[in-house]
């Protein structure tokens, strides 16, 4: 099997998130919470956070990346999203996949984590 297979046009490099279901604004404030200890703006703002899936009986599926893999808190930052979003109300279940395809690039932070960065 050959795993350097190119996406086929239209394909989306990723997966896109539930953003109709009811509880995925309070998902993505949640997200907000969390920071690399790092650097001074939040993993959702980062771009980190590229999906975030809720089934019908609100089980909640995030896949995130890190800004590199030898971030030294590549262990523990799931664990954080996972505690930022599993007590809010009406959530089942967390589970939080790291993936590194793609992967993360500066121009997958916001506008305003660019802002805070200095970078704009």
């Amino acid at each position: 099997m050959n795993e350097n297979v190119e996406p086929l046009e239209g394909e989306p490099l990723i997966a896109p998130s539930s953003i109709d279901h009811p509880l995925y604004e309070k998902v993505v404030e949640a997200c907000r919470t969390v920071y690399d200890p790092e650097i001074p703006v939040n993993i959702y703002d980062l771009g980190l956070i590229y999906t975030i899936k809720i089934s019908p009986d609100n089980k909640v599926s995030i896949i995130m990346t890190l800004t590199a893999p030898g971030c030294p808190v590549a262990g523990d930052m799931p664990g954080w999203v996972v505690d930022a979003v599993e007590p809010l109300d009406g959530v089942q279940h967390v589970e939080v996949d790291l993936t590194w395809d793609p992967p993360w690039g500066m121009e997958m932070m916001s506008d305003e984590a660019r802002l805070e960065l200095g970078f704009m």
